[in-house]
């Protein structure tokens, strides 16, 4: 604690603080200064340093939220539920600051460390990168830097879904200042911070999937016409922990519910994204097409094998299946003998023609 940290207290006793378990206040007869477990009166200025110093930490904690944390509300919320704040009291909480403490956020890692003077400074890295020293992963200190980070892929494809389950690995923003940690999240996960707080304060503007489609224009004008049953096959696709990190908090429209579990995200899902509104003007006009009756012969196994195939695409786990191991129906080998066996020379499925 410094010195200069007591005094811009004691000048604020005049109007009173009340903070966090501690109450500091300035009366007639002097000074009152109490904490939990311990209450001071009529302390002149002396006194009221003596009492400070044997509770510093509530004096730099009030510090610290008062002179150098965001007065934003969400990102102040957010820096508060990093730390429990709401939830422990000072010392049990500077007690677990001082080795770190860790909160995942998606794919984030955040560790928030206490320093000698109250401030705190920030580690954000990827969750897999947990524990790494600094020096063997790329750092980086600018929050705009994240930009560019995570715009693509470990493979270096683009990532057009930022809550999307793909953030590359290898990177750290060590020694954060607040400012700087609240600013850098906003740019891996844009708005979840808002959202998340606007949640916690029962002030979450929620727009369902009949309200959001009937607002399209233009070529995105069609996708009011899928019904429930469609709307909930495209929450099952897109909606879901594996591709998006967002807990999904709207449904078909304010009185039905979508029977597909929401996930478990830290932060909420208010309305259906534009990648799932793209996705759906597809899917619209797919919808549209009338059934066909189309005869194919296949064998117990080659019918187990498309079942497969289809299973580890929309898992996007061909990466897994290697190009030896001839037993995975997904493999790579195995894919192209069902070809050439299946496939016509004009490409047609058993040589069955697509009918219009």
């Amino acid at each position: 604690m410094q010195p200069e940290q007591v005094d811009r207290l004691r000048e604020a006793a005049d109007a009173g603080v009340s903070f966090d378990g501690l109450d500091v206040e300035r009366g007639d007869d002097g000074y009152r200064f109490a904490v939990p477990g311990d209450e001071r009166t009529g302390l002149d200025a002396d006194g009221f340093r003596a009492a400070a110093a044997d509770a510093a930490g509530y004096v730099t904690n009030w510090c610290f939220w008062n002179e150098t944390a965001p007065s934003y509300d969400a990102r102040r919320s957010f820096l508060r539920w990093l730390e429990s704040a709401d939830e422990r009291a000072v010392p049990d909480r500077y007690e677990s600051l001082t080795d770190g403490v860790v909160r995942h956020w998606g794919e984030l890692e955040l560790t928030a460390t206490l320093g000698d003077d109250g401030h705190r400074t920030y580690d954000l890295r990827h969750e897999t990168d947990g524990g790494r020293p600094v020096a063997d992963l790329d750092a980086f200190e600018d929050p705009l830097e994240a930009r560019e980070l995570v715009t693509y892929d470990e493979k270096g494809r683009y990532r057009p879904l930022k809550t999307a389950p793909t953030l590359r690995t290898g990177w750290v923003f060590p020694g954060l200042s607040a400012r700087e940690l609240t600013e850098t999240v906003g740019h891996v996960y844009p708005a979840t911070v808002e959202n998340w707080h606007r949640e916690r304060e029962g002030d979450l503007d929620v727009s369902h999937w009949r309200e959001t489609a009937e607002r399209q224009t233009g070529i995105y004008d069609i996708v009011d016409e899928l019904d429930r049953e469609a709307v909930e096959r495209i929450a099952a696709t897109c909606c879901v922990d594996s591709q998006c990190l967002k807990r999904r908090e709207w449904e078909y429209d304010e009185g039905t519910e979508v029977d597909v579990d929401g996930g478990d995200g830290e932060f909420p899902c208010r309305e259906p994204c534009s990648l799932v509104v793209a996705a759906a003007r597809k899917w619209t006009t797919l919808e549209r097409e009338e059934t066909h009756t189309y005869e194919f012969e296949l064998t117990p196994s080659e019918k187990e094998q498309v079942e497969e195939i289809i299973d580890t695409v929309a898992d996007g786990r061909t990466d897994d299946v290697r190009e030896a191991d001839v037993y995975e129906g997904a493999n790579r080998y195995r894919a192209r003998y069902l070809r050439e066996k299946l496939f016509g020379d004009e490409g047609n499925l058993a040589g069955v023609p697509t009918e219009d």
